[in-house]
């Protein structure tokens, strides 16, 4: 019997990540999920067991060189073929250009950009010799235009923007499908809630994002048919202003 294709979710949390990575689970997909601590995994590993799905928790550093290799090495060789790579890693720290740190700045370009170009050329290096696969980039409003106050992520959201549109102009006519979400907007999450109460109160309005709704989108676009791949999806609620 064929093994089932694997979901990659880097950056499994609690709202967005793990959305994506039940949706994945529930489409009959193998998932893995990494964060550096595995420990943070288990209620969204149980909770996929629970429901009847396949999931793996890794512990995994995105943005050092040799856990990337030695993680998708682990994952081609024990639980099956990367099918889909989704990365999600979140590196939003508002601070001021006159406060703002180099060791800050570069931790956030780490995470959000250098972190996102191991992962990618890691798994491309398995895709393309079979000729198959989806790449999926978590962007934010940050992708498109900076903000005060934001100097840090949005350099690093602005770069892996690039590195999606470079990847797919590459990796397209290979038969890899990439794609970049750019979530513009609040997202329902614990903190929204303790930090915004006053946007977490326009849930009740469908005001701010449902993750379960974010996930569907990256599901759709793991199914497009080739000859009509979508490369970027702006998702936001029908009361965000853009």
């Amino acid at each position: 019997m064929p093994s089932a294709p694997v979901a990659l979710i880097i950056g499994a949390g609690d709202a967005t990540g793990g959305a994506i990575a039940r949706r994945f689970a529930r489409g009959g997909h193998a998932v893995c999920v990494t964060r550096r601590s595995l420990d943070k995994l288990e209620p969204l590993v149980e909770q996929i067991r629970a429901e009847g799905g396949r999931v793996m928790g890794y512990a995994s550093d995105a943005r050092k060189e040799d856990d990337v290799i030695a993680l998708i090495e682990e994952i081609e060789s024990t639980v099956g073929e990367i099918d889909v790579l989704v990365f999600n890693i979140g590196a939003n720290v508002p601070c001021s250009i006159l406060d703002e740190t180099a060791r800050k700045y570069f931790k956030v370009w780490e995470m959000a950009c250098f972190a996102a170009f191991l992962n990618a050329r890691e798994v491309a290096r398995r895709m393309v010799p079979r000729g198959r696969g989806t790449m999926i980039f978590t962007g934010a409003t940050a992708s498109l235009r900076g903000s005060a106050n934001f100097a840090a992520f949005s350099g690093a959201k602005h770069a892996l923007r690039a590195l999606a549109q470079s990847l797919a102009r590459e990796l397209g006519r290979r038969g890899i499908h990439v794609a970049h979400v750019v979530v513009d907007g609040a997202i329902d999450t614990a903190f929204i809630r303790e930090q915004f109460p006053e946007r977490y109160a326009l849930k009740s309005q469908d005001g701010i994002l449902n993750p379960e709704h974010i996930a569907e989108n990256y599901w759709m676009l793991h199914q497009q048919p080739r000859d009509a791949w979508t490369h970027e999806l702006d998702l936001r609620p029908w009361l965000e202003h853009f």
